[in-house]
């Protein structure tokens, strides 16, 4: 019976594999596995012994299922492990867990699944960089309404809109880039973290195993990694959900009835938007995505204190931890996942941009006619106040502020009906969104290539 979302609704099955208990098996046996190789590797363990571990120690041989057996007696998941690979090793089993304390199985397991988790988030933001980048480019030089606390604004690009966008996913893959070998770690030192089980020795044999592993080797540890490792890992989860969460929350908003500039796809042929409004277009994936990203930033605080753990270490990390790793990891890359698709199918509507500007009657324009006074040596303050009692007067009577300009001394005595034509124009007023549009999206294709 299937009980979480996760299992039936959420998150692909590359994370559900990953941090399955199928997958913490594999991936504690390949630890175990790892530590016999590195003491062969030292002179301890015989290669004829090695060759034995290294033969038995995988899911098809010791079976979860055989550990569960046995954990259901000794009441230990790591020493239930260990007693089904000495069962099936025969006399090589002497050597399996040599030196090693139950953590360092444990939370090196982690770090490979941390490790192989960080890969297929990579993969995630890097994809939707790229779709990022393209809706970007193609609607470079859309122009459209900027909007301040939700009142319109002067006018912008749906290309800068996207590429604000653009250049914080890029900023995310840095930050994935740059974290990544501080989460992907183990540790093989011991109860204590003095490494005094391992011998003389201890360090190098930690190296071995980790770096064999794929994994960074840690400085100083107790008998756990350090959970700030985590919590760097969850906030980065966090972070990046709540960027999408934003670029999804825009297209939502952009495709309200009243704005209709922009919007996801439907299937018009087959999709159904209400089961009694026959003529609703929702924008359910960006609704489902910024339900989980929700999710996703709700594991910051559990993680934070799975971190307090009493001297060495205690056991009130493990059971939350099997919830925000796991969870935070296969719903963050829902997330982005669904932002692409959402990007990859979304619609922009250039003419209902245009008509929503004109809809404003020159009132977002007011901003550039003062530039213009003030180039033409009106004080700043005095070209304000000019543009400000137009404006306030063209609300007033619903007249187009062009119309009150032509009418305003000041500014028909410095501008011809020419020049005020052109300065409405809201293409005339940009700026350098252009030029910014064309290098976020060269440096985010640099990035992912």
């Amino acid at each position: 019976m299937a009980f979480c979302p996760l299992d039936y609704r959420y998150g692909c099955q590359d994370f559900k594999q990953i941090w399955s208990e199928d997958g913490r098996h594999e991936r504690q046996l390949e630890v175990e596995r790892a530590l016999v190789w590195a003491h062969q590797q030292m002179g301890r363990v015989s290669a004829e012994d090695y060759a034995v571990i290294e033969r038995i120690a995988v899911p098809d041989v010791v079976t979860k299922q055989r550990v569960s057996e046995i954990e259901a007696e000794t009441r230990h998941d790591i020493m239930a492990l260990t007693k089904a690979m000495a069962e099936a090793a025969g006399d090589a089993g002497w050597c399996v867990h040599l030196g090693a304390t139950s953590n360092d199985i444990v939370d090196t397991a982690v770090g490979l699944q941390l490790r192989d988790s960080l890969v297929l988030l990579r993969k995630a933001l890097c994809d939707l960089i790229s779709v990022c980048a393209d809706v970007s480019e193609r609607e470079r030089d859309t122009v459209m309404l900027g909007r301040t606390h939700g009142q319109a604004a002067v006018p912008i690009t749906f290309g800068l809109k996207a590429a604000v966008w653009l250049d914080e996913l890029r900023r995310h893959l840095i930050r994935i880039d740059e974290a990544s070998p501080r989460i992907a770690v183990g540790k093989f030192l011991g109860a204590v973290g003095t490494g005094a089980a391992q011998g003389e020795g201890a360090r190098e044999l930690q190296r071995l195993i980790l770096e064999h592993l794929g994994l960074g080797v840690p400085l100083a540890t107790t008998q756990v990694v350090g959970r700030d490792r985590y919590i760097e890992y969850v906030h980065w989860m966090s972070n990046t959900a709540t960027t999408c969460q934003k670029i999804l929350t825009e297209v939502r908003n952009l495709q309200r009835s009243e704005i209709a500039e922009a919007g996801e796809g439907f299937d018009v042929k087959k999709q159904v938007g209400s089961s009694t409004m026959a003529h609703k277009k929702n924008p359910i994936t960006s609704e489902n995505a910024s339900g989980l990203a929700r999710i996703v930033r709700s594991f910051i605080a559990p993680s934070h204190e799975n971190a307090i753990l009493w001297h060495e270490r205690d056991l009130a990390n493990s059971s939350a931890e099997r919830f925000t790793l796991s969870h935070a990891s296969a719903l963050c890359e829902d997330v982005l996942a669904k932002t692409a698709k959402v990007l990859r199918g979304m619609w922009v509507d250039a003419a209902r941009c245009l008509k929503n500007i004109e809809d404003q009657r020159g009132l977002v324009m007011a901003e550039k006619v003062m530039i213009e006074l003030t180039a033409h040596g009106i004080g700043r303050d005095e070209a304000h106040e000019i543009l400000r009692t137009a404006s306030f007067t063209a609300v007033e009577t619903g007249e187009h502020l062009m119309d009150i300009c032509m009418r305003t001394p000041e500014i028909t005595a410095v501008f011809s009906v020419e020049d005020l034509e052109a300065m409405f124009n809201p293409a005339n007023h940009i700026g350098v969104s252009g030029e910014l549009v064309d290098e976020a999206v060269a440096l985010a294709r640099a990035a992912v290539a």
